[in-house]
């Protein structure tokens, strides 16, 4: 026997195929959580920060999508009317920040 024949007799088998990855999606979606309230203060902290932001500044984010707190840092693009704020290419709806602050 030569040898790549000897190494898939000891190759990984998978007897029910699929179960790892619906394994794996059902912890994605356990992990998932509720968008919370923004209190009063952390509201207009946003706010603030948000009307002294110019184009180019650069902004560290934690934001709410799909389930998740997510993090960010980068150029801010600021677009009042439609309620964005645009980060690295990502379009975040306004109400969906929980932080936001300028980076030195």
């Amino acid at each position: 026997m030569n040898r790549l024949d000897r190494a898939r007799q000891f190759a990984p088998f998978d007897a029910l195929k699929g179960l790892s990855n619906a394994l794996r999606l059902k912890e994605i979606e356990h992990d998932k959580i509720e968008k919370g309230i923004l209190s009063e203060e952390d509201a207009k902290e946003i706010s603030n920060v948000l009307m002294n932001i110019e184009r180019g500044d650069i902004v560290r984010a934690t934001y709410f999508k799909d389930g998740y707190y997510k993090d960010i840092q980068g150029c801010a693009k600021l677009d009042i009317e439609n309620g964005i704020i645009e980060i690295m290419q990502n379009k975040i709806p306004i109400e969906n920040l929980y932080k936001i602050s300028k980076v030195k």
